[in-house]
């Protein structure tokens, strides 16, 4: 290789490694190597020539070494005709400076983050980045109320990151793609993330990481989105099958030991202060179809009003506020019992005063009041519902799991002493109950549907397109029902008693529809949508896993009268039937048609009839749910299949 002389030099460093003596057990060298020449445009050579080598960039450009600074030991390969030259020289360091892309997916934040620590370590620069998968940036495949949510929590991220001396870097594009181009065309060695269990995930790893590899990078994927390494969990599974009753999880989770601490914090975050985001953006070429953080309406979804929708924002500032203030409830804490919960429950303030500054009741004493009409709160203000509503940032890895579990232990164990409730329904429970189903969905194929589902019951469901747009569309008559189906719809969140009537509905219920369109539904539109909890929280309200008893049905009318008996809830959710007199809110059906006119409110007209007999239709489900276990009893189930047409993905 030869070029020309001239005043300036132009260099490129990399680092490799060889074993001695071309042995595979001899010990592993690192080599420090110099690309230098006259000619600044060699550099495109050097580049090609390392890629070749499978060579990783270092930090560029590389600092001349100071007068007096000692020399390192060199190996100068020189080309025929003289110039430029490779030298190749022993570092007497340890090892080079590193750079780092520190991926962002789940975990936005910068609390608990092993993956933030790695980067940064012996780093001179890291460059935080999230790709926007045009995958997921779908309105048939994501809902506006989630998507509104994990922007938010991505400018919470990126001034988190400022504060630090960095900022986050928000690409769009295929992240099989993108990263890869980004570790090459920054010349980054290191590639740090928080290790992903769903299958969409898993699949784009390895890709991302294949790719990584045949370009010298390191991959770092540390475990933080459970409390325990998942891995570690299903090692400890019998045959490697996850069990699905909770108490055999207990065992293997006591098994595993205490859950492990929380990441160090990181004070400062080194910038890459050679590049501005823009000319990072523009070295990417066509590989990224954009960059920033975009508007619901520039991803074409309609418009949000600040004051619609998911009434609580987004990101890692008002997750921890949100864990705080509920960790200060030492009552709550102590008395917390999920099912016993209020599901009718409006949004009320999270620091425990409500507008007319009384502290307010706890969910228990809501749900065991004679009567209630809970106060209706501006969307705008902080909130939270019954629950702890810290669900949403748990899923987008706002807050640490590892953070909520021991900061509540610390209450549990100091402050209560040991007094309080016991898992499964305590708080504590529900992190395990979390993670139960994180090792179910990991551990077993085609966790999200029957078909191949080793722990699925096989049910002949139906794909009714029919009642299933009745039910996703709250058209199904029943008021408790659809006032549920509107607050998921407008808001993108639902109690989890509410979750557990409507599901029950469509399934076993009522409509004897598939539990995946259902699951398919929620994955959609609730701003906490998780894979793991979803798909398993549908198999257990199906009946289809880890619950059997079919024959316990969620009453659609009785089960909301319990918690709302003038109906308040469907009220607010429902307009059409805000007239209604509390005596027939709930079956608006039954009341006189002089009634309903004066309500304002005729069923057929104003409001859908009841789309089935509750009491034939529950009968028959029933019927259908019991021959099936018989079935699956004697070893006859077989693979079922549904019957009618499964929609598309999307659809």
């Amino acid at each position: 290789m030869c070029g020309r002389k001239g005043p300036r030099t132009s260099e490129l460093h990399f680092l490799a490694t060889h074993s001695c003596a071309g042995s595979a057990t001899s010990p592993r060298r690192s080599l420090y190597i110099r690309a230098t020449s006259h000619e600044p445009r060699a550099t495109i050579a050097y580049a090609a020539i390392a890629a070749r080598l499978r060579l990783v960039p270092l930090a560029f450009p590389r600092p001349r070494r100071p007068p007096g600074a000692p020399h390192h030991a060199r190996l100068a390969i020189r080309a025929a005709g003289g110039s430029p030259a490779l030298d190749l020289g022993t570092e007497d360091r340890a090892m080079a400076t590193k750079r780092s892309i520190l991926w962002f997916r789940k975990g936005l934040r910068v609390h608990d983050n092993p993956a933030l620590v790695k980067a940064c370590d012996g780093a001179s620069a890291v460059q935080p980045v999230f790709v926007l998968d045009p995958w997921f940036v779908k309105p048939e495949r994501v809902g506006a109320n989630r998507l509104r949510f994990l922007l938010e929590s991505l400018e919470d991220l990126d001034a988190s990151l400022r504060s630090k001396g960095s900022s986050l870097l928000v690409l769009h594009g295929d992240p099989e793609r993108v990263i890869p181009a980004a570790l090459e065309a920054w010349r980054c060695d290191r590639l740090c993330y928080e290790f992903d269990t769903e299958p969409y995930a898993q699949k784009r790893d390895a890709a991302v990481n294949e790719a990584a590899e045949a370009i010298g990078a390191e991959v770092h994927v540390p475990v933080a989105h459970t409390l325990w390494d998942v891995e570690k969990l299903l090692s400890k599974c019998k045959n490697g099958e996850p069990p699905t009753a909770y108490s055999s999880f207990l065992k293997i989770a006591h098994s595993c030991g205490p859950v492990p601490p929380v990441a160090p914090h990181v004070p400062n975050v080194p910038a890459m202060e050679d590049h501005t985001h823009g000319d990072l953006v523009k070295m990417l070429g066509d590989v990224v179809t954009g960059s920033g953080v975009p508007t619901l309406e520039q991803l074409g979804y309609p418009a949000l009003p600040i004051d619609e929708g998911f009434p609580a924002r987004g990101g890692e500032t008002e997750g921890l506020l949100r864990l705080r203030k509920m960790l200060d409830r030492t009552e709550y804490i102590a008395e917390f019992k999920k099912p016993a919960t209020n599901p009718t429950d409006l949004w009320a303030p999270v620091l425990g005063k409500g507008a007319g500054g009384t502290k307010p009741a706890t969910p228990f004493d809501a749900a065991k009041a004679k009567k209630g009409n809970p106060k209706e709160v501006d969307a705008e203000a902080f909130m939270a519902p019954a629950t702890t509503a810290l669900s949403p940032y748990l899923k987008f890895g706002c807050v640490s799991p590892r953070t909520f579990w021991h900061e509540l232990r610390v209450v549990l164990d100091q402050t209560l002493k040991g007094k309080h409730s016991k898992p499964p329904e305590s708080l504590e429970g529900q992190l395990l109950w979390r993670e139960f189903y994180y090792l179910a969905a990991y551990g077993t194929p085609n966790y999200d549907r029957m078909a191949g589902n080793r722990i699925c019951r096989q049910i002949p469901w139906t794909w009714d397109e029919t009642r299933l747009a009745a039910w996703e569309e709250a058209r199904t008559g029943f008021p408790w029902i659809d006032a549920c189906m509107m607050q998921l719809r407008k808001e993108g969140w639902m109690h989890h008693l509410a979750r557990h009537a409507v599901a029950c509905f469509l399934t076993r219920g009522d409509l004897f529809v598939h539990w995946e369109a259902g699951a398919a539904v929620f994955d959609r539109e609730l701003v906490d949508a998780d894979h793991a909890l979803n798909n398993g929280n549908w198999m257990w309200l199906s009946c289809s896993c880890f619950f059997y008893q079919y024959f316990r049905v969620y009453g659609p009318v009785s089960f909301g009268k319990k918690y709302d008996k003038d109906g308040t809830f469907i009220r607010k959710y429902l307009p059409a039937l805000k007239d209604m007199p509390a005596k027939y809110i709930y079956e608006p059906w039954t009341a006189p048609i002089d009634v309903q006119k004066k309500a304002g409110c005729v069923v057929g007209v104003d409001y859908p009839a009841p789309i089935v007999d509750h009491a034939v239709a529950s009968k028959e489900c029933i019927e259908k749910l019991a021959a099936a276990y018989k079935a699956h009893k004697e070893g006859t189930a077989g693979n079922i299949v549904a019957v009618g047409k499964k929609r598309k993905a999307g659809e």
